[in-house]
């Protein structure tokens, strides 16, 4: 990923001096877990440690990378070079293993630190959406249902239905980084024919990892695929999100927008223009890490015990959809903390259709008040076209509509045009997402 959408952390968990760190360690717990065994000496075990466990400098990096040059097989590059510093015990590194043992097991190790910094990033988003719910948990604004004034709801709820969605984003994370964590050292093929199924069992312990149940020469890559598809529906949510925003900017509307600074141009060719370009650039984020899902699924039927079909698309679709991710969940979470509120445009909108907002509650009034439904709706319906049409507003001309007075008292139908009525749920709402008392 291009470092205009990167960020150090994650980054980090992809560079080759951690990749070559996690190589180190599953071979020398290997070799740790093969002396206990008495299949190596530990005086072996401990010279891999001893001699082998040295950072991974651009020098060391440098030096692998140029022995590959030559196997054209990076494992081997890798053992070769660690080889140089161990000395004669080093033939024992790699016993009975095979290069997915490694490999494997190492991208379940970089796929659950990149979790655990994605959790970060939830949690922050998380606190950001609660925070703005509860600040306007009572502002009320429009509700629109296909882009069109439907009934009225808060600002607070649009925020509040957000943390509900990132509450569900964050246990499936949860249940993908379970999931993707396990470790594979059963040898080619899987049959643990040259090496002790110990030795998965000690590895997967050292690294936090569970021991696959049943590795063919690869991990199976359902889990991967899962994984990815979990990152794709997350990177929606982040989406769904800035797409309100989108709308909600919209000079029609402009009842929210993104922060603006002090210096910051919207246009090269019109000063006056302040655009979405956060929310806009997070839609197109979204799209990416969407994508990366698909050859994640297709990499799951490979030929027989194992091919190597998956593994360039995973070298380029781990890192760019975990750091892509990791960048848009931290974008929004800015986005959403400073986003300005228009509470005076707010009630301009909810003003703007001359109380048509109110028409399924005279709807309901008229059939509690004997009136059948369908005869209900068309009354309320041909007094709300009168509006549309801008003649007046729906409560003076419901007042003069006698099929209407004659079931509804003028003093009744005005209580009936009551913002206060949409809202009296709110709390009830909130409680459900956030589990505690609304004060």
């Amino acid at each position: 990923m291009i470092p205009r959408y990167s960020r150090p952390e994650m980054v980090s968990v992809w560079e080759p001096a951690n990749r070559f760190r996690i190589w180190f360690e599953i071979e020398s717990h290997a070799c740790d877990a093969q002396a206990k065994l008495g299949i190596i000496p530990q005086k072996a075990a401990d010279s891999v440690r001893t001699y082998g466990n040295k950072p991974y400098t651009p020098e060391r990096i440098a030096r692998i990378d140029a022995i590959e040059q030559t196997t054209k097989h990076d494992v081997i590059a890798f053992t070769t070079e660690l080889a140089e510093h161990i000395g004669e015990d080093a033939r024992f590194v790699h016993q009975g293993m095979t290069s997915s043992d490694v490999l494997d097991t190492c991208l379940a190790v970089q796929l659950t630190q990149a979790s655990d910094i994605l959790l970060k990033d939830i949690d922050a988003l998380l606190d950001a959406l609660k925070a703005r719910a509860m600040e306007h948990r009572l502002t009320v604004c429009m509700g629109r249902s296909h882009g069109i004034h439907a009934e009225p709801v808060t600002m607070g709820l649009k925020f509040a239905g957000f943390h509900a969605e990132f509450q569900r984003a964050r246990a499936r994370l949860l249940q993908a980084r379970e999931n993707i964590a396990t470790c594979a050292i059963s040898g080619a093929v899987g049959t643990f024919a040259n090496i002790d199924p110990f030795v998965e069992e000690y590895v997967a312990e050292k690294l936090g990892l569970k021991p696959e149940p049943l590795s063919t020469q690869v991990i199976p890559r359902d889990r991967h695929a899962e994984y990815f598809a979990t990152l794709g529906v997350i990177a929606s949510s982040i989406e769904r999100i800035a797409t309100e925003i989108r709308h909600l900017q919209r000079t029609e509307l402009r009842e929210a927008e993104e922060f603006f600074s002090e210096g910051q141009k919207g246009s090269s060719a019109m000063p006056h223009k302040r655009n979405p370009i956060l929310t806009e650039n997070l839609t197109g984020l979204a799209r990416l890490v969407r994508g990366y899902a698909i050859p994640a699924m297709e990499n799951v039927a490979l030929w027989h015990e194992r091919d190597i079909s998956h593994s360039s698309v995973e070298r380029m679709i781990a890192p760019d959809a975990t750091i892509t991710l990791d960048f848009a969940l931290a974008r929004l979470t800015s986005v959403v903390r400073n986003l300005v509120i228009y509470p005076e445009a707010i009630e301009r909108n909810l003003n703007q259709m001359g109380g048509l907002i109110f028409s399924q509650r005279i709807l309901l009034a008229l059939t509690q008040a004997g009136v059948s439904r369908e005869d209900a709706y068309t009354l309320v319906q041909r007094n709300a076209m009168k509006v549309w049409q801008g003649k007046s507003d729906l409560l003076s001309i419901l007042k003069q509509d006698k099929d209407i007075t004659t079931h509804i008292p003028e003093t009744d139908l005005t209580k009936l045009f009551d913002l206060g009525y949409h809202t009296r749920h709110v709390d009830t709402i909130f409680r459900r997402v956030f589990g505690e008392k609304i004060v």
